[in-house]
């Protein structure tokens, strides 16, 4: 097929309308065009006022193709179409001599697990939390009845972190073997929307995810996988270097070499007991920060202009970034259109928060972490686990600051830029369940975090009008916006550097940072285990 890497077309462009403009583009007849498929979408609102198009990249099969390649040789937007279609690396033996282990049901875990049962290789997965249904219920107790389950909450159980979240499947990524089209693809045969091929920042939303991941779960056990929830990992039985099989908190031990460790950023206790263990750890940068929320209209108008609640855009988003004075990149950081605040703890006396947004995005407010870079060192000095322990100092802090109830503490963003405490609300009313209280921010962060926020949030109002507007409403604290903690492994077989048969994955080791790339991870890590166990 020929690929158009570059065709401009009118917001309310009709599929007779994408038809004309590749035959223009190509400079054929009608008869000539056999087929196109839409590829990538996104839209181009540099100049939002005077006029916003979308810009695609069109697959196309004609007649005669190498004579149309040939004419347009000197075209750089035209070009043959890359193979992006999933590739099996190996298939199991007749006889299974052993059945790999999968620790944790997160994005990671999913497709780990996925890829190895389409391979036939029967994997088992221990997740720690419950499934989708019975999660849910667990963590809408705590936003709605202050009543926190540590073992399933927003952090743990089916479908991990990125379950309450924005379902956003976009990301940075470099993915030469196109693994990131079999995560999207997997995703719409699970019952996802199939625009999410393409376009350019797909999401899916809680409330649809639920139901994707648990088809794909049941895919899993039809290929004779099998999924255990309320199946914690508390040991690893390593002999020699070499990992034997794990111990379950019940007690119950499962033999295997093979092992994916596809823990969540927020695994603090497997952590310590990887430490225990000697598994090379090493702490790794994350960011901290508060949660900044405005009205989702204010963000529409300052992104499209005029062409703001076109129903072709969506609710609008931003990435802002500003490097302080003090040396600090403060950014933003999981933005979630028309969405709320979540309470997203996962240990008792701890507040954490956490945006969210449904697949339609159409909550009143929009929201984004505001968040400032830190690194092991000078920040967080000390063994592989500081990381952690600053994140728990903090967020013990910000539950005395909320109350002691799992309430959030909240400012609003003149009183933090005057260093006031703020007592009442302006017109935006904030989305955290169980509640917010107000009061002063200073203290819920390092002095180097304050300060850096207060210099970019008027630096961000210069790039988006009313940014910094006296009653943006801040929460705390944002804390776990990555894993502080890499689980480190040997670039080629992907395993442990001390630990043979141990294959970390995903968030929670380090490896990824959002669903996809959870994904992707996953399966780089699955290919791995079954050209071992082939």
């Amino acid at each position: 097929m020929i690929r158009i890497s570059e065709l401009p077309l009118p917001l309310d462009y009709t599929p007779e309308a994408l038809r004309q403009a590749i035959l223009q583009r190509l400079a054929i007849p009608a008869a000539d065009l056999l087929d196109f498929n839409l590829f990538k979408r996104s839209h181009d609102a540099r100049k939002k006022n005077s006029g916003i198009f979308f810009i695609c990249i069109v697959d196309v099969s004609v007649r005669d193709e190498a004579a149309v390649l040939k004419r347009l040789v000197r075209d750089r937007q035209v070009g043959v179409s890359p193979d992006t279609s999933y590739h099996p690396v190996a298939q199991a033996p007749a006889q299974l001599k052993e059945r790999p282990l999968v620790v944790g049901f997160g994005p990671c875990g999913v497709f780990a697990a996925l890829l190895l049962a389409q391979m036939g290789f029967k994997p088992i997965v221990l997740e720690r939390g419950r499934d989708v249904r019975r999660r849910t219920r667990d963590t809408w107790a705590l936003w709605r009845q202050n009543a926190l389950t540590p073992e399933s909450n927003v952090q743990f159980g089916e479908g991990g972190a990125g379950l309450f979240s924005d379902g956003k499947l976009y990301s940075q990524i470099k993915d030469p073997k196109f693994h990131g089209r079999k995560v999207m693809r997997e995703f719409v045969r699970a019952g996802a929307p199939p625009e999410i091929l393409y376009v350019s920042k797909p999401h899916i939303g809680t409330f649809r995810l639920t139901g994707v991941v648990s088809k794909m779960r049941e895919e899993i056990i039809s290929l004779g996988g099998e999924v255990r929830f309320d199946s914690k990992v508390a040991d690893l039985l390593i002999e020699g270097g070499r990992l034997e099989g794990v111990v379950l908190a019940s007690g119950e031990t499962l033999h295997s070499r093979h092992v994916v460790l596809a823990l969540g950023h927020s695994s603090r206790d497997t952590f310590r007991m990887l430490e225990r263990r000697r598994v090379h750890l090493e702490a790794k940068p994350f960011a901290i920060g508060l949660r900044i929320e405005h009205p989702q209209s204010q963000i529409d108008v300052a992104r499209l202009g005029r062409f703001a609640g076109h129903p072709q855009l969506g609710a609008a988003d931003y990435k802002l970034v500003h490097h302080a004075r003090n040396g600090r990149s403060v950014y933003s950081f999981c933005m979630c259109p028309g969405g709320t605040v979540v309470a997203a703890t996962s240990e008792p006396e701890r507040v954490v928060t956490n945006g969210m947004s449904q697949y339609s995005r159409n909550e009143r407010n929009a929201n984004a972490g505001i968040v400032v870079a830190i690194n092991p060192e000078p920040d967080f000095p000390g063994g592989p686990l500081s990381g952690v322990q600053l994140q728990e100092t903090l967020e013990s802090k910000a539950y005395l600051l909320g109350g002691r109830d799992y309430c959030a503490p909240g400012q609003l963003v003149g009183d933090f830029l005057r260093g006031a405490s703020s007592t009442q609300l302006g017109e935006i009313v904030p989305s955290y369940t169980p509640g917010v209280r107000l009061g002063d921010l200073s203290q819920a962060l390092p002095d180097y975090a304050i300060d850096a926020i207060r210099e970019a949030l008027p630096a961000f109002g210069k790039q988006i009008r009313g940014f910094d507007r006296d009653d943006a409403v801040l929460t705390a604290v944002e804390s776990r916006t990555s894993s502080p903690v890499r689980i480190t492994r040997d670039p080629e077989s992907l395993q442990s550097l001390n630990v043979r048969g141990l294959y970390p994955c995903g968030e929670g080791a380090g490896y990824a940072g959002g669903i996809l790339s959870a994904g992707v991870d996953g399966i780089k890590v699955a290919e791995a285990v079954a050209r071992s166990l082939s």
